[in-house]
């Protein structure tokens, strides 16, 4: 498959490019920081032709100014750009606030949520609901685990829909590397068009 990655060089992004690479696909990336492609999602209309899939794992502004709007508007623009480009296979790196515990509330409206990615964590939610609206592309939000860090490729890992995945010891984890090995199954797969699903052991 000729894929395009957004977000190329980010923790999680490189690591998607790793094993989409690793397993024979031709791999796209592009970062605002130029490498390997310089450009953005607001470039997807010219950068996303040819591709048989976009991946996005572009994250919301760390600058300290408000980041929902801007990253809802860069989600716009990618969805705009691929559908001028022709393609209908979309995967966003999502994030986990909005994952449901068993209160059924969702994990960034708990005490326990950290403030620092708060901000971070509502606008993936946003961005999660934008989706949700878009009938005409197979799009896919794949969110971790509460915990995302860098570590071992394992190659296991269990899926779910709108719920909290914790192991037997209450924990919410996944490696960024069997992240990535999620996101590529699901490219191959096709297995949850229009549906977010997350990832964690």
């Amino acid at each position: 498959m000729k894929i395009l990655l957004f977000g190329a060089t980010g923790m999680i992004g490189q690591r998607i490019a790793a094993e989409l690479t690793d397993r024979g696909h031709e791999v796209t990336g592009v970062s605002r920081s130029g490498g390997p492609v310089k450009g953005d999602v607001h470039d997807s209309a010219t950068l996303a032709k040819g591709h048989d899939a976009v991946v996005s794992a572009i994250s919301p502004p760390r600058d300290g100014t408000e980041p929902e709007g801007p990253f809802v508007e860069a989600y716009q623009a990618l969805i705009e750009g691929v559908r001028a480009a022709g393609v209908r296979r979309l995967i966003v790196v999502g994030g986990a606030g909005s994952l449901k515990i068993p209160s059924g509330v969702d994990l960034v409206d708990t005490p326990e949520f950290p403030d620092l990615y708060k901000k971070e964590a509502l606008a993936q939610r946003t961005v999660l609901h934008l989706f949700r609206e878009v009938g005409d592309l197979d799009w896919t939000y794949i969110s971790p685990a509460a915990e995302i860090a860098p570590g071992d490729r394992t190659g296991i890992y269990r899926i779910g829909g709108d719920d909290l995945l914790v192991d037997s010891e209450g924990r919410s984890f996944i490696t960024a590397e069997d992240y990535a090995v999620a996101v590529a199954d699901e490219l191959e797969n096709g297995a949850h068009p229009r549906k977010r699903i997350t990832v964690a052991y």
